[in-house]
């Protein structure tokens, strides 16, 4: 069990879920999900960074485990909205995502990403289970969010 979150599209942005005035937990993929799409990833040495004077980001456990969490989805913060910059945007989040096959979490995990409108940018993620229906998730998010 995990403490559920949800994503706020209006808001471009994830909490946690109240009610009862506790914390609620959930089963499912839902918050991992979040969390590996939506935490910064330490950029690798040949990574462009949005700000070249700017923090490689990552947490800071990162330099002791094996595994490193979250992605790097916001260094395309200062991007153009470019075909090969969407391609990027599928392969950190596919990136980020990886561990859920390795884990034997998920049999597969697709990844598709779009440009929703000016401005937007969309990422479509199915996960195929052993013995259940595939969880679908949709994140649209202001390009200009992506750098937190």
């Amino acid at each position: 069990m995990d403490i559920a979150t949800f994503f706020d599209i209006g808001k471009y942005r994830s909490d946690f879920t109240v009610g009862g005035g506790a914390l609620v937990s959930e089963p499912d993929l839902d918050t991992a999900v979040i969390i590996s799409l939506f935490t910064d990833r330490r950029a690798e040495p040949d990574d462009e960074l949005p700000n070249p004077t700017g923090s490689r980001r990552g947490w800071w456990g990162d330099a002791l485990a094996e595994r490193r969490i979250g992605s790097r989805l916001w260094l395309l913060s200062r991007e153009k909205q470019l075909r090969e910059v969407l391609n990027r945007a599928k392969e950190y989040a596919e990136e980020a995502l990886a561990w859920m096959v390795e884990d034997g979490v998920a049999q597969q995990v697709t990844v598709d990403a779009q440009i929703v409108s000016t401005g937007l940018l969309g990422l479509s993620v199915q996960i195929d289970r052993n013995n259940a229906q595939p969880a679908v998730y949709r994140y649209e998010l202001a390009w200009n969010q992506l750098r937190s």
